[in-house]
């Protein structure tokens, strides 16, 4: 089988798993893209218009969520008391050095609050939080929705179970 956008797919279930693509958003690393429901979705041009604009968005893209990301950083640093050697960055643009991508993109539609839509995350180590890392996901693959330590969830309305967050790129997890 083929998935626009991405090539050949392996089948595992209700999972569609590409071979590895460069992603340029992500400084051009091999990601292998895990798509979600796709066999039985009745709108799967969602999919491949998600995938095609998270794979046509440059470096640049990120830099809307420097500052939620910055944000994070601190909480987590007010949280552990930033002493010894927890790594220091001076604002939201440095925090983007202090990150590396994972090697696997996720598509699926949200569920939950009625959004419906198709979104693309990615699972990221961060210098500042090695244990739960960085949630960066696309709606529709064009537009940062959320940042925050990987919970799986594609927003913080679904993340917190609270339809006053639909929106939110980051909210504070404690």
């Amino acid at each position: 089988m083929e998935i626009p956008g991405l090539g050949p797919v392996t089948v595992d279930g209700d999972d569609y798993a590409s071979a590895p693509l460069p992603v340029p958003v992500l400084g051009d690393a091999l990601c292998r893209f895990v798509v979600v429901g796709y066999g039985d979705d009745e709108a799967k041009a969602d999919f491949e218009t998600a995938v095609g604009a998270f794979l046509g968005l440059g470096e640049s893209a990120l830099r809307s969520a420097s500052v939620p990301v910055f944000q994070y950083y601190l909480d987590v640093r007010a949280e552990v008391g930033g002493k010894g050697d927890f790594v220091s960055i001076a604002g939201p643009e440095d925090v983007w050095l202090h990150v590396r991508a994972g090697g696997e993109v996720t598509v699926q539609r949200e569920d939950a609050h009625g959004d419906r839509q198709v979104y693309v995350s990615v699972e990221c180590e961060c210098a500042w939080e090695p244990e739960h890392g960085l949630q960066i996901v696309f709606r529709r693959g064009g537009t940062v929705a959320k940042v925050g330590p990987f919970d799986g969830h594609l927003t913080n309305a679904a993340a917190f179970d609270r339809a006053d967050l639909a929106g939110a790129v980051y909210h504070r997890f404690a």
